[in-house]
């Protein structure tokens, strides 16, 4: 599952407090074995630690330690292993925390981890991130960096890619450089079976169907997709987010 919480904290009804039961709601009804959520400030991730009791989480404010806004992968401990993870800036210095050199209206990141399936023995990669919401530019930099990175990962493992990439899926530059040649493949676009189409961010409207999606799960390598969704799901006139989380069902390799 990929999901943009909205880390901003905005009365009435648009509080955390007030999303929170409609957020876990929609955790606890897909029950993700990995979950890559974006926005998530420092109190939002404690909240989700507590609601997620049986999963493991890597993590780093955009600033450093807690500071900012965490691009979190969440996943489930008695289905994975953790074999390493780190985090890079989206800027001309990736290295360096809380660098951001293409006129970002935001510090922009990845946050990525190296898993092994503790059923099967498969080992892949998650990487998660949040691009520019008003730099074009950047975006497309952005991109760029993010497909140089992965094609450093180790060899033949798959990769899985989540995030609100701020671009309309299909319609964009950032979409064709990241599912060009040797890159990745849109789970949407690739589903065996798939839900309705919905604007992934709703703008705390009710749902478009055939919108944009911005938000995406992309694989990288020996990966299939089952089935793809989105859901829209609030509770009357309180929603979880303004976006809506995008869920794929993969099969890796042969497992």
């Amino acid at each position: 599952m990929t999901y943009n919480l909205r880390g901003v904290n905005d009365p009435p009804l648009r509080d955390w407090k007030t999303r929170l039961p409609i957020v876990e709601h929609l955790l606890h009804d897909h029950d993700p074995d990995l979950l890559g959520v974006q926005e998530a400030r420092g109190y939002q991730v404690r909240d989700l630690v507590r609601t997620l009791k049986d999963y493991g989480w890597v993590g780093l404010g955009t600033q450093g330690g807690t500071r900012d806004r965490f691009l979190s992968i969440f996943y489930r401990k008695q289905r994975f292993e953790v074999l390493d993870f780190d985090h890079f800036w989206l800027s001309d210095t990736p290295s360096v925390i809380g660098s951001a050199t293409w006129d970002n209206r935001y510090v922009r990141m990845v946050t990525w981890a190296k898993f092994r399936d503790r059923r099967t023995g498969t080992v892949l990669y998650q990487a998660n991130t949040h691009l520019d919401n008003m730099s074009a530019d950047s975006r497309v930099k952005s991109a760029r960096l993010i497909l140089d990175r992965v094609r450093e990962f180790q060899a033949g493992v798959p990769v899985v890619l989540t995030g609100d990439f701020n671009s309309a899926a299909g319609a964009s530059p950032v979409h064709a450089i990241l599912t060009g040649p040797d890159a990745f493949q849109d789970t949407w676009a690739k589903a065996a079976r798939r839900g309705p189409q919905y604007r992934t961010e709703n703008h705390w409207l009710p749902s478009e169907r055939d919108g944009k999606r911005i938000d995406w799960i992309l694989t990288r390598g020996a990966v299939g997709t089952v089935r793809a969704e989105i859901d829209p799901y609030r509770d009357g006139e309180v929603y979880a987010s303004d976006h809506d989380p995008v869920i794929a069902h993969l099969k890796v390799g042969d497992r």
